[in-house]
């Protein structure tokens, strides 16, 4: 069975940062969500020293908060900690840029150990009726394709890399599986790709521990026009766009090239039907 996937939001589980100085100033805002994708390990963050998310439990998503451009000091203990020292993970350095949307992720490498890096989520404007899916694999487990229907769209995905597709609005059955193969070890589910959104989905947890799982984030806001176009049930197929600098490659081929052109005709055919009817 298909599941729609969620994550649940700490709301405001940020709003200490508000009072915590960056190391390096700067003009303009940024925006900061944190994403716990380590198993089994309920955490406290601290920022610059101070306690900012209290018992953070693995699959949650706080944020995003907009703070003052500059760098920050971010250290994670075990819950009910007595300070950021000693740290399961960092203290890392995260540089924030003003008018940049990010989200740190603590999560595992490749090999199990607790790691944590930083992501810069793409806001640019998306074309009316479309939406962006952004997958990222900060999973314990070694390079994995993504598939659609039993067909890969981005192959060869390695921990902490990520890739982008721009899509159709619409909803996408997606499984993630080890490169080269199409036996899921995570999924089938449904992920629900809206317009004017970032629909970014992390693979998380470990492989040798058999709890694997997926997060979704969104990012809204993201229309050239204020208009929507009605969304309906689209494939992966789709353009294959630029991806961030932390990323890796995106799988192509000539039939997810003819699958995007069959998507396309059936849009365009629908839309010419309907004003027809008008």
């Amino acid at each position: 069975m298909r599941k729609i996937l969620s994550i649940g939001i700490a709301a405001g589980a940020l709003i200490a940062l508000a009072g915590v100085t960056p190391a390096t100033a700067a003009e303009g805002d940024a925006k900061l969500s944190v994403f716990h994708g380590v198993p089994g390990l309920t955490v406290d963050v601290y920022v610059n020293g101070d306690l900012t998310l209290d018992n953070f439990e693995p699959g949650a998503l706080a944020g995003p908060l907009e703070l003052p451009a500059g760098t920050y000091s971010v250290a994670i203990a075990a819950a009910d900690s007595t300070g950021p020292s000693p740290a399961a993970i960092g203290p890392v350095d995260l540089p924030l840029e003003a008018g940049k949307n990010y989200t740190a992720v603590a999560h595992l490498d490749a090999a199990g150990a607790p790691t944590a890096t930083l992501f810069t989520n793409d806001i640019s404007t998306l074309a009316a009726g479309e939406g962006r899916l952004t997958v990222r694999h900060v999973a314990a487990a070694p390079a994995v394709d993504v598939l659609a229907g039993g067909t890969p769209v981005i192959t060869n995905l390695v921990n902490p890399a990520e890739a982008l597709l721009t899509l159709p609005a619409g909803t996408i059955s997606a499984s993630v599986a080890a490169t080269g193969t199409t036996a899921p070890v995570i999924g089938p589910a449904d992920v629900n790709v809206a317009e004017g959104v970032n629909t970014i989905v992390y693979a998380w947890g470990s492989l040798a521990d058999t709890n694997l799982a997926l997060g979704v984030q969104t990012i809204t806001g993201l229309h050239s026009s204020p208009g929507s176009i009605p969304a309906g049930e689209a494939g992966l197929a789709a353009t294959n766009q630029p991806m961030a600098p932390t990323a890796l490659w995106l799988g192509g081929s000539s039939l997810l090239l003819l699958l995007g052109a069959a998507v396309a005709l059936t849009v365009r055919a629908r839309r010419t039907a309907a004003a027809k009817a008008n």
